[in-house]
């Protein structure tokens, strides 16, 4: 990382890539030496304000270690993981099922860890204007809404692999480019963005999660508050933080190994 002190923005992607039939805790414990010793190399380089974006998996927790390590040279609240491919994927599907383009599905997040216990949530999500519980106002639509389209969106990478036998590539790179973007230059919608608890909605600090997000275009965002959560939504991102807890908890037990 020498070469790149005075650097604005870093993209870690350089993770030990996830096979078929891996398990993310072997994956952890691959990536664990990796995101600290990045993390060391940020805060002896790096710029204070650099904004650093996870994407190696499992990439919240790999952020997690990641700023523990730059810290203090690196504020925690600078380093993110990526969760705008689940965003991405999420809108793909509500824009198919309704029969919209899809820049006119607005306020579709994601909660939670890039894994298959991320929750899709359309609670407050438009299509084209309309509240989406009332494009999707059918049983059937219920249903998968609450079925298909969550597991869906939880295991598309799953599905990826399987597919190509290696983790996704150029959608990964849109998702890149669309959440450094909205970083920097702004958006009128939320985006789902992993980004270190404040305590927001019961997460517990210090795990990196995601949340829907508001950017202005200065390079920093804030957690839109205030959402209602229903009884099923509240379950689904206790569950996605309970994971990122143990995977946290895992990852810094093998550190100090």
């Amino acid at each position: 990382l020498g070469e790149q002190a005075g650097a604005d923005v870093a993209i870690m992607l350089g993770a030990f890539p996830r096979k078929e039939g891996m398990e993310r805790a072997d994956l952890l414990a691959k990536n664990v030496a990796i995101f600290a010793e990045a993390g060391k190399a940020l805060a002896r380089v790096g710029e204070p304000t650099c904004k650093v974006l996870v994407v190696g998996n499992p990439a919240n927790t790999n952020a997690a270690i990641l700023a523990r390590n730059a810290a203090p040279t690196i504020a925690v609240e600078n380093v993110m993981a990526l969760t705008r491919l689940d965003h991405n994927r999420l809108h793909a599907q509500l824009a198919l099922r309704s029969g919209v383009n899809v820049q006119h599905v607005r306020r579709a997040v994601i909660w939670g860890n890039h894994s298959s216990t991320q929750y899709p949530d359309i609670s407050s999500t438009t299509i084209a204007g309309v509240p989406a519980v009332e494009v999707f106002n059918s049983a059937e639509d219920q249903a998968w809404l609450r079925g298909e389209l969550i597991a869906t969106v939880q295991t598309r990478g799953a599905a990826v692999i399987k597919a190509r036998k290696l983790s996704s590539a150029m959608s990964a790179a849109k998702a890149i480019y669309d959440h450094l973007h909205d970083l920097l230059n702004g958006s009128n919608d939320w985006v789902s963005m992993a980004v270190p608890s404040d305590g927001s909605y019961g997460v517990p600090a210090g795990l990196v999660y995601s949340f829907p997000c508001a950017v202005k275009g200065d390079g920093t965002y804030k957690i839109v508050g205030g959402l209602e959560v229903d009884a099923f939504s509240a379950k689904m991102m206790k569950a996605s933080a309970d994971e990122l807890a143990t995977e946290l908890a895992d990852a810094i037990a093998a550190s100090t190994a």
